[in-house]
C-alpha cells in the first residue's frame, strides 16, 4: 500500500462559532491551528476563511491573504483552497481567493445537490451572533449549485494556473460528473478523489457506501485516482479508518467535525490529526510526507504559489 495522506479541513464554513469555542476564526486562530496540524502529521491543509469580527465564512481574498504566508513560512504542507465557499455565494466570490493564491491544490465540488445543515441549528442553546441561525436553517430550501458549466469555468480558470484539484464527491453520480470531464480532456490524473459521507443530501454515511463508491471510482478511473474519504460528525473517525484500511487517504478537521470522542469537543485541529495518526500507526500503516503528497498528487510544488 502507498503511503497515507492527511489532509485537515480547519474551520471550513458549515459549523458556526456558537458550536464550540474551539472553532478558529480569526487570521491568528486558522495560521495557528493549520500549522499545528500540519506538525501533527497532517500534509494538506483545506483552508477556508471567516470574517474575524463574527466568524461569518468569507471568500474576501484579504482575509486569506491575512494567513496563508505565515502558514506557508511556517511549516511545509500542502495548501488547498477551497472553491466551495460559504454557502449561498457566487461562483465568482467562491474562485476569488485561489484565482488569487494560485494554490497547490483547490477544492471542487462535482455536482449540485440538496445541502441540508438546519438540524443543527437546534442543537445549539443559545447563538453569539445574528448571522448563525438564519444562515443554518436557510439551508432547508437551499441547492449547492456545482453545474457542468461552473465546474468547467474552475476547471479552467485554475487549471491555467497550474492548481491541481481535490474532486469533493457527496454522491456517486458525481464520480461519473467527473469522468465526464476525464472523457473530454479536461481533467488529467493523478485525480485527487474526496469521498464525503453523511451530509444531508448527499450520500449517506454507511459503510457499504464506503465500498460502493470505491468499487464505482475503481472502475472509473483505475489506478488514475487517489481516493481520500471524510465522514461528518459522529462518523468522522470509523469511515476515514475504515478508508485507511482499504487503501484509502484521509480528511478530518473541525470543517467536519467538532468532537473528538462521544460528547468531547475536539480542542484543535491538531487533536483530530494526531488521532488519526495513531489509528494509522497502530495498524501499521505509514503517513505521507507533504513532499510525500506532492508527489503522489504531481502538484506543481510550494514555489508555484502566488502567496
Amino acid at each position: 500500500m502507498d503511503k497515507i495522506i492527511i489532509s485537515c479541513a480547519v474551520t471550513g464554513s458549515i459549523h458556526t462559532p456558537s458550536m464550540s469555542p474551539h472553532l478558529p476564526v480569526t487570521a491568528d486562530e486558522i495560521a495557528d491551528q493549520a500549522v499545528a496540524a500540519a506538525e501533527a502529521g497532517a500534509a494538506v491543509l483545506h483552508l477556508h476563511a471567516r470574517n474575524p469580527a463574527d466568524g461569518r465564512p468569507s471568500q474576501d481574498p484579504a482575509l486569506f491573504a491575512a494567513f496563508l504566508p505565515a502558514i506557508r513560512d511556517r511549516c511545509d504542507a500542502i495548501i488547498n483552497i477551497t472553491t466551495g465557499g460559504g454557502l449561498g455565494m457566487s461562483l465568482d466570490e467562491r474562485l476569488a481567493p485561489a484565482k488569487w493564491a494560485a494554490p497547490e491544490i483547490a477544492s471542487l465540488n462535482m455536482g449540485s445537490l440538496n445541502f441540508d445543515i438546519s438540524g443543527a441549528a437546534a442543537r445549539v442553546p443559545a447563538f453569539r451572533h445574528g448571522w448563525e441561525r438564519p444562515y443554518l436553517e436557510m439551508t432547508r430550501d437551499f441547492i449547492l449549485s456545482n453545474t457542468f458549466a461552473q465546474i468547467e469555468r474552475g476547471l479552467r480558470d485554475l487549471g491555467a494556473l497550474g492548481t491541481r484539484f481535490e474532486y469533493e464527491c457527496y454522491d456517486v453520480g458525481h464520480l461519473y460528473n467527473l469522468a465526464h470531464f476525464v472523457d473530454r480532456g479536461l481533467v488529467k490524473p493523478p485525480f485527487f478523489v474526496q469521498a464525503i459521507f453523511g451530509i444531508l443530501g448527499g450520500i449517506g454515511a454507511d459503510h457499504a457506501n464506503l465500498m460502493h463508491m470505491k468499487s464505482t471510482a475503481d472502475r472509473l478511473f483505475g489506478a488514475d485516482y487517489r481516493l481520500s474519504v471524510l465522514a461528518a460528525g459522529r462518523h468522522q473517525m470509523p469511515f476515514v479508518t475504515m478508508g485507511a484500511i482499504l487503501g484509502a487517504n484521509v480528511r478530518v478537521g473541525l470543517e467536519d467535525s467538532l468532537y473528538i470522542a462521544k460528547g468531547q469537543l475536539a480542542r484543535s485541529n491538531a487533536e483530530q490529526v494526531a488521532k488519526i495518526r495513531r489509528i494509522l500507526d497502530e495498524l501499521s500503516l505509514e503517513v505521507a510526507t507533504p513532499d510525500e503528497a506532492r508527489a503522489m498528487l504531481r502538484t506543481k510544488g510550494a514555489g508555484g504559489v502566488a502567496f
